[in-house]
């Protein structure tokens, strides 16, 4: 039982002095023993372990399917089950709330409930069942490789709020689900702090696309070539390990229905992206700006789709002002059009971003199913990225902060 752990105590609950320091020493003693998750009644406290651990298998499933919460020790599958049948007994919606700061794990307790609730549902082994299943697993490596990002802390940190609905029929079988994403930090793909990178799309296309399609695409191996990527020598760059991780997400997008050509525009706009942050700008004699590198120029509008370069060099190097029912464009300087240039690449990507999450929802959309009734029950699960603090803070960042204090009174209010 969680009260009788060899290791410390495996409720907090229990702890006759409640101190910080007590608490903290706690954690670190079941933390040495590769006991990294402790209760305080209900709620779980998970330690990153920063290392692969051996307990997340069908042999530990089974020691917690239909089990009650305190019969087994602290772990994560049991919270999951704690809702499952939560949701069954009293065939009302529950929610999963997983907090924490950044680098803590949160993103991979999200992957473990799900594949927990995979694992413990279609007994009878229905194939729809198991396509829904399917679908909702892999939809994962899409959002993650357009989603998260190398940082100083962590990895894979997811760089923008996930709440994700799953919908179950009166067995309890999943039959779909819904995701809503939330502040995507669209900052990142102009701009990173020191030792951090892109997003993982960028180097998945650059390092693990075939070479003709990086042809295609205008593109090289080489990340130095590139502003928007080259920013940072440090983290990982493993070619054999993206060369996996690409193949892994054009799969995954093939099996939730992308079509051929969505897929390739898909890649056509992160390439734009790309091409975009390597636009340079100089002043004319007289007045305004141009693009340096007519030849980038060219690249960009043919991944685009614009027929007219001059239109487009206009386009970021002008803006259009609406004012009293008259219309004037004012000529940027040097400095305007980069902020222009920039923002146009945020802007494109985060449009790519949503729309991705859009055609994921669509291929796991319940009322698909025929098992869907308007009331389905549901379980929910929010993750988003933790609280940080950065050498240069931005508002985004100071939105996600906020976002996170008031999550962290909201946990506070209901469940503590």
């Amino acid at each position: 039982m969680a009260l009788h752990t060899n290791v410390g105590l495996g409720d907090f609950i229990l702890m006759e002095k409640i101190t910080m320091e007590e608490f903290v020493k706690n954690l670190k003693l079941r933390h040495e023993a590769r006991q990294i998750y402790t209760y305080i009644g209900d709620v779980c406290v998970s330690v990153n372990p920063y290392t692969t651990l051996d307990i997340y298998g069908m042999d530990m499933v089974n020691q917690y399917k239909g089990r009650e919460i305190f019969e087994r020790p602290p772990h994560i599958f049991a919270i999951a089950d704690a809702a499952y049948k939560s949701m069954r007994r009293n065939g009302k919606d529950t929610c999963i709330v997983i907090s924490g700061e950044s680098g803590s794990g949160k993103t991979e307790a999200s992957k473990v409930i799900m594949r927990y609730i995979a694992k413990v549902t279609n007994v009878a082994q229905q194939d729809d069942i198991e396509r829904v299943k399917d679908v909702l697993l892999q939809s994962n490596d899409i959002l993650e490789a357009f989603g998260n990002a190398q940082t100083n802390r962590n990895d894979n940190s997811s760089r923008f709020g996930k709440y994700m609905d799953i919908n179950f029929d009166f067995k309890g079988d999943p039959i779909g689900g819904h995701i809503n994403n939330y502040l995507l930090e669209k900052s990142r793909v102009v701009q990173q702090q020191d030792g951090e990178r892109n997003f993982h799309a960028f180097y998945q296309l650059l390092q693990g696309a075939p070479e003709a399609e990086l042809k295609k695409l205008h593109l090289s191996r080489n990340l130095s070539e590139f502003n928007y990527v080259n920013q940072t020598t440090k983290g990982k760059s493993d070619p054999s390990s993206r060369r996996q991780d690409y193949t892994r997400v054009v799969a995954a997008l093939k099996r939730l229905g992308f079509p051929q050509e969505a897929t390739d525009s898909v890649w056509k706009v992160l390439a734009s992206v790309l091409h975009l942050g390597n636009l340079q700008f100089e002043a004319k004699e007289n007045e305004g700006t141009e693009i340096v590198d007519k030849k980038a120029l060219s690249k960009l509008g043919s991944l685009l789709e614009v027929p007219s370069l001059q239109d487009l060099e206009e386009s970021l190097t002008s803006r259009v002002i609406a004012a009293h029912g008259d219309v004037v464009r004012k000529l940027h300087n040097v400095d305007d059009a980069r902020r222009a240039r920039d923002a146009f690449a945020k802007a494109l990507y985060d449009r790519l971003f949503t729309w991705i999450v859009a055609q994921v929802n669509s291929a796991i959309d319940p009322s698909t199913s025929d098992a869907y009734v308007a009331n389905s029950t549901v379980i929910g699960v929010l993750d988003i990225y933790g609280f940080e603090i950065f050498g240069k803070n931005s508002f985004e960042q100071f939105c996600i902060n906020y976002c996170n204090e008031k999550l962290q009174q909201l946990f506070i209010e209901l469940v503590l």
